[in-house]
């Protein structure tokens, strides 16, 4: 019986490493006037991965507003999320500063 009592009260641990949603976290942090190029590079990465198109965007432009895009890895991820809101990458401020790089 204390076997079955000690794993059920073991799997209702909170692992706090998983049970933080960085996102709130770092957006708490930019309201709180606290931007770091840094997190807005995580913000953008992780609203592209949760598909929420809308608001990687805004993280990418915060983040592009600091630094230029270099990587084309980051380019890509920023002109699928204009296509997933059917936003033109035509004449797009951020990607015409890169075209010429690579």
């Amino acid at each position: 019986m204390f076997a079955s009592v000690s794993a059920v009260s073991q799997t209702k641990k909170t692992d706090v490493n998983t049970d933080v949603d960085l996102v709130k976290v770092y957006e708490q942090v930019v309201k709180e006037g606290y931007p770091t190029l840094e997190i807005y590079q995580e913000l953008a990465t992780a609203q592209y991965f949760r598909s929420n198109y809308a608001e990687a965007k805004k993280w990418f432009e915060k983040w592009f507003e600091m630094e230029e895009p270099k990587d084309k890895t980051v380019r890509h991820r920023y002109k699928q999320t204009l296509r997933a809101l059917k936003v033109s990458t035509e004449n797009n401020k951020y990607l015409a500063v890169t075209a010429g790089s690579n």
